[in-house]
């Protein structure tokens, strides 16, 4: 009985197959968008800034290459840390395929939505769509959140404390460097507070902030939220039904796996800077790789498309010493980054986003275990 009632609490805030499959509706504008506006920031600050005489000065030799080899490896690690928090979260019943599916998923859908909404947050239909059902893949998918903000509010304070702060918001004292460090330090308070409340609701005191955010969103200029506010009140309820009776184990895999995954996504432009810019303080350009993800978590054009090529050619300019140099490893760091997603989204978007097949629903049973629990 606690099982089912947990699992009408779940799909309480989900999307029913029905309404799910109209909300994630695929159609070719959503990938064109993006790419074009990414396409024409790299090609203004090309005609702004571009020498083409820098050119001749980059020789794509042996280690180059395999630089360029190094950072496709290291999105390679990036993308097995997240398929196997798939496979880890689910206790193992999806295959690797089917996580590596989900994951392509999620950044696909990441990248064809405003950085500052999220495209992830689908993740639970296309868990379903893999054999998930509904209400665990929403418990599977507000978890990969905490995990996620749990990594950021715990690596900041490391990344200040290993690399100069001058190094990362010091060096030119420009109005760039005084707005980038505003919004680093707002977006950081907000996710070290967003955190705090996903640790109370997901894992402490889940009916207390459930209460708390409906009261709050009670008021009357917030009132026009209270009906999502309660859908998310009662699938963190749901959700720490399910993760109390998980082991530090589980949760130790899974966070590794997480750390592996953004720490992978970081590295690509240290193989990057290793070979156009070998001379480069490699943790730098690490930490300010740290700052710049942080940053485009509120940016408001789909998968920080524009907005990111602009950021990462001035905050790296004072490194290269050539602005030419930091416009070619932007357009290689969005190509591993960025574009190889919106290409591999578009083959599987029409087989993720079309109602599933009838098939068995995987470990139902579990949700009631983790409610009888």
């Amino acid at each position: 009985m606690a099982g089912n009632t947990e699992n009408k609490n779940i799909n309480k805030g989900a999307l029913p197959d029905g309404n799910a499959q109209k909300s994630s509706g695929f159609s070719m504008w959503k990938v064109l968008v993006p790419v074009l506006i990414g396409l024409g920031v790299v090609a203004w600050l090309f005609h702004r800034e571009f020498n083409a005489d820098v050119w001749t000065t980059i020789h794509f030799d042996p280690r180059v290459i395999a630089c360029i080899a190094l950072a496709w490896l290291c999105m390679a690690g990036r993308d097995f840390g997240l398929t196997w928090r798939f496979r880890s979260l689910t206790d193992r019943d999806i295959t690797w395929w089917q996580a590596l599916k989900v994951n392509f998923m999620c950044e696909f859908t990441s990248a064809v939505t405003p950085s500052a909404v999220g495209g992830s947050s689908l993740g639970m239909i296309f868990l379903h769509h893999e054999g998930i059902a509904l209400g665990r893949a929403t418990t599977l998918m507000m978890t990969t959140l905490f995990l996620d903000e749990l990594f950021f509010v715990v690596a900041c304070p490391l990344i200040v404390a290993f690399i100069p702060y001058d190094e990362l918001f010091g060096f030119s004292h420009t109005k760039f460097e005084v707005g980038l460090k505003l919004v680093f330090w707002i977006v950081y308070a907000i996710l070290f507070a967003w955190t705090l409340i996903l640790f109370f609701g997901i894992i402490l005191r889940p009916q207390g902030v459930r209460k708390a955010l409906i009261w709050l969103f009670g008021l009357r200029p917030l009132r026009r939220w209270r009906a999502s506010v309660e859908a998310l009140g009662d699938n963190m309820v749901a959700t720490a039904a399910s993760l109390r009776t998980r082991s530090w184990r589980w949760w130790g895999e899974a966070f590794f796996a997480t750390a592996l995954t953004w720490t992978s996504r970081y590295l690509v432009v240290n193989a990057l800077f290793l070979g156009f810019v070998p001379g480069a303080d490699q943790l730098v350009v690490f930490g300010r790789q740290f700052v710049v993800w942080v940053v485009l978590m509120v940016s408001p054009t789909p998968g920080g498309s524009g907005v990111s090529e602009w950021l990462f050619t001035e905050y790296y300019g004072d490194m290269l010493h050539n602005t030419s140099v930091a416009l070619i490893i932007a357009l290689f760091w969005r190509i591993i980054t960025y574009y190889v997603y919106l290409i591999v989204g578009v083959f599987l978007a029409p087989s993720m986003l079309n109602p599933r097949k009838a098939r068995p629903v995987v470990a139902d049973h579990l949700i009631e275990d983790d409610g009888n629990a």
